[in-house]
């Protein structure tokens, strides 16, 4: 049952990738962070990201993958990331999505040469 929240959880990145164009995407990434926390606590809680999620096109997620997405980067097991987890959390999922960009790229340019 964890590997099907695990994959859920990280079809997620390409769908951001996707909202926030993916130049400079890690850049964006980190400034999602003030998107997604808590205003009042400064972290994203499991509300915040719950509450915000939509803004990035990522409603669809269940409780368990955003619980998921919390527990794969809260490193100070504080139940919340704060922007330094978070930024890291993105950077280490980073080659995984960098991966299927390159993935999705080939295929697209096979495709491409199939039709001449």
């Amino acid at each position: 049952m964890a590997s099907k929240h695990q994959s859920g959880f990280q079809d997620f990145l390409p769908l951001m990738a996707e909202k926030l164009g993916g130049e400079g995407l890690i850049g964006e990434l980190c400034n999602g962070f003030s998107l997604l926390m808590d205003a009042d606590k400064g972290v994203i809680t499991f509300d915040s990201l719950k509450n915000n999620s939509a803004l990035l096109g990522l409603q669809d997620l269940t409780d368990d993958d955003l619980l998921s997405m919390l527990k794969e980067g809260d490193f100070d097991g504080d139940g919340a990331l704060n922007q330094m987890e978070f930024c890291v959390l993105m950077f280490r999922l980073s080659p995984d999505l960098m991966e299927e960009s390159q993935f999705l790229l080939e295929e697209a340019l096979e495709q491409e040469f199939k039709q001449l």
